[in-house]
């Protein structure tokens, strides 16, 4: 067992100011890589065995069952104690539920309903009801009950507020399903916070209960908290307010699923004199990525930033590949790998993405290679549902007798099954078998309208739509159907591997979002398709506080090195079915010159001696980038800003000046 004073003596000035803090509330600014689960553990076994504070005592709240996990292992190591209140928001607010939820009408024996049954729930709702699934896509009304009960609403409050078609429909299905729910004694997760914060808020008694057991109130990660859950973290740390949260402004990157990282800023209003520490000394990355992330996000200014330093050597440069199209770029990155395989182990080597739709050309490229390699927090591209039923509408097309495809697209809709077959009568499968597959797939999704069922502007219809977009770029490489389908059961059968064994095959390359890389590291980073439109996301083009939301995921992603990191981006990247010409990530021109070493992959022409030149360097601000050689900035429009322009919502000079 170690003493708490063998743990301090191992933390730096900063972090030993956090954990010595005496009383009162306290805000920890923790930067990437700078020991925030080792001070907040710390924390915790200092007031357990230097102030006499009884574990009964502390709530330590996570946001994810790992970190709540190695918490209390942590704690247990230290202090030979149990946290019996560690948990998530969600298991921590079930468990006064099932103490106490009686209060507000709730059966100690109610059930929780994941979001599979959430799902199937909606859809009883809706065939008891004959609600148009075409009009109304369920997962999309599904994130909407879910933004509702994040921000505290009602049925009935949803419904005063709803105005337009969908949103009156969400209001009615809303109501059914809370009615649906009780009637089943079951919660969902959002319920968990929000009847939480109801009994605590409606019950003197058992509020003041929660109240005097917890003296102290610790918060992870609280850059991530939504309405409900900075609500329930300042109500319980009321009234000794020993409220001590963790967080980072700079990697607030959950907007879209309802976190605020001004419930940080509000902090100081509610408590007027709250302390502030901050964490600065980066142990993860050497100084060269630290400076590029400080660049990068010290463009934000709505939120403070901190100045990562750290005390390892300045390391390498960070290599930026331009590469001329989406293929090149994933060739050139297993070349990279190839080289650090000789040296780390493939598990220490990520390749980080802005959208699910990238990872394929990656994927086949590490196959092609015989390169193993893990897609985490995702599913492999051919098996997404919408690859696959574009995919199913294809094969049936050319193979009447295929009964897989034919069951999978009779379900995808009646009335857009019935389009297809009285497109299909008028082909001659022939033709189709050996024309260009991109043409065949752009009938297909403009006669069954497909598309439409993702027409609702969520996070993960547009990652939907980005897939069918990309298995169109797939489609366009390949003279014909036949080729193309075989090519994908090929990939799907990874018939493509060359067999390489040279590279530990025990280990595999990581493939995942921006999103799903936080709170991991690896040695070597690829952080891809740096260009506008794709980091920063074409819908934050002209929205300020997207945009800095993009800023944020960006740094998030260059503070996940350790060692080396790598941008690269495209001359040219083909979108539905069609190259077109790229624009450099705006991020890159934040970063200085002497950061990076830049290597461009020589064009098919000829052109000027010094592109090749490795020193050439062209991000600079307000000059000339040598490779587009005109005067002019092309912005990427997107069907998005295309339908806001038609109907005036928003300014034109705001478009062109962002």
């Amino acid at each position: 067992m170690s003493s708490v004073s063998n743990l301090l003596e191992k933390l730096n000035p900063d972090q030993q100011k956090a954990v010595l803090h005496e009383s009162g509330p306290a805000v920890v600014l923790a930067g990437a890589g700078s020991g925030k689960t080792t001070v907040l553990t710390t924390r915790v076994a200092w007031l357990i065995s230097e102030q006499n504070v009884s574990p009964f005592s502390i709530l330590v709240v996570t946001f994810t069952n790992k970190a709540a996990k190695e918490i209390k292992e942590r704690i247990s190591v230290v202090t030979g104690m149990d946290l019996p209140w560690s948990g998530t928001f969600h298991s921590l607010c079930a468990k006064i539920l099932r103490i106490d939820g009686q209060s507000i009408g709730l059966s100690q024996n109610f059930v929780i309903y994941d979001s599979q049954d959430q799902l199937a729930l909606l859809k009883d709702i809706y065939e008891k009801n004959h609600f148009d699934k075409e009009e109304f896509n369920i997962k999309a009304v599904q994130a909407m009950i879910s933004n509702a009960k994040n921000e505290l609403l009602t049925p009935q409050m949803y419904a005063e507020t709803a105005s337009g078609t969908f949103p009156e429909h969400v209001a009615k299905v809303y109501s059914i399903y809370q009615y649906e729910l009780t009637k089943a004694s079951a919660v969902d997760f959002d319920d968990l916070l929000s009847k939480t914060l109801q009994l605590l808020q409606n019950d003197q008694i058992i509020r003041e209960k929660y109240q005097k057991r917890f003296q102290h109130v610790l918060v992870d990660e609280y850059q991530d908290t939504n309405k409900a859950q900075y609500k329930l973290t300042k109500l319980l740390a009321t009234p000794q307010n020993n409220l001590f949260v963790v967080g980072d402004f700079c990697q607030s990157i959950y907007a879209w699923r309802g976190a605020d990282y001004k419930n940080m800023l509000q902090l100081k209003t509610s408590f007027p004199k709250i302390a502030e520490y901050k964490l600065e000394q980066n142990y993860r990355s050497n100084q060269t990525i630290l400076d590029a992330a400080t660049e990068v996000i010290s463009q934000n200014k709505t939120h403070p930033i901190l100045k990562l330093w750290t005390t390892k050597p300045s390391g390498a440069k960070i290599t930026c590949f331009e590469a001329e199209n989406g293929n090149t770029e994933a060739k050139k990155i297993v070349s990279y790998i190839r080289d650090h395989a000789k040296e780390i182990q493939l598990g220490e080597i990520a390749i980080l993405y802005r959208t699910n739709a990238q990872s394929r050309v990656f994927e086949e490229a590490l196959m092609q290679a015989g390169i193993p390699y893990t897609l985490i927090g995702g599913t492999k591209f051919y098996e997404r549902k919408e690859v696959k039923d574009v995919i199913a509408y294809l094969r049936y097309a050319i193979n009447s007798f295929d009964l897989v495809s034919f069951q999978r697209i009779s379900k995808l809709g009646k009335r857009r099954f019935d389009s297809f077959l009285q497109w299909l009568k008028q082909q001659n499968v022939t033709e189709l078998t050996q024309q260009n597959p991109s043409a065949t797939l752009k009938d297909i999704l403009e006669t069954t309208n497909y598309l439409e069922k993702f027409k609702r502007q969520t996070e993960e219809n547009g990652e939907r739509i980005a897939n069918v977009e990309e298995l169109l770029s797939v489609a366009v490489q390949f003279e014909t159907t036949a080729q193309f389908l075989e090519n994908i059961a090929l990939i799907q059968d990874n018939e493509f591997a060359d067999g390489n064994t040279e590279i530990d095959s025990k280990r595999s390359v990581n493939l995942m979002s921006l999103h799903s890389a936080k709170g991991l590291e690896f040695e070597v980073v690829f952080l891809v398709g740096m260009e506008d439109g794709l980091l920063p996301h074409s819908r934050s083009l002209v929205d300020p506080e997207q945009m800095e939301e993009e800023r944020r995921l960006c740094y998030v992603g260059i503070t996940r090195a350790k060692s080396k990191l790598y941008f690269t981006y495209c001359r040219t990247r083909t979108q539905y079915g069609v190259p077109s010409e790229s624009v450099t990530s705006r991020f890159l021109f934040d970063i200085p010159e002497n950061l990076l070493a830049v290597e461009i992959e020589k064009k098919h022409y000829s052109y000027k001696d010094s592109f090749t030149n490795q020193s050439y360097y062209p991000y600079k601000k307000k000059t000339q980038n040598p490779i587009k050689q005109t005067e002019t900035r092309k912005i990427v429009v997107d069907d998005d800003i295309l339908e806001g322009v038609i109907n005036g919502d928003f300014d034109i000079d705001k478009l062109i000046n962002s």
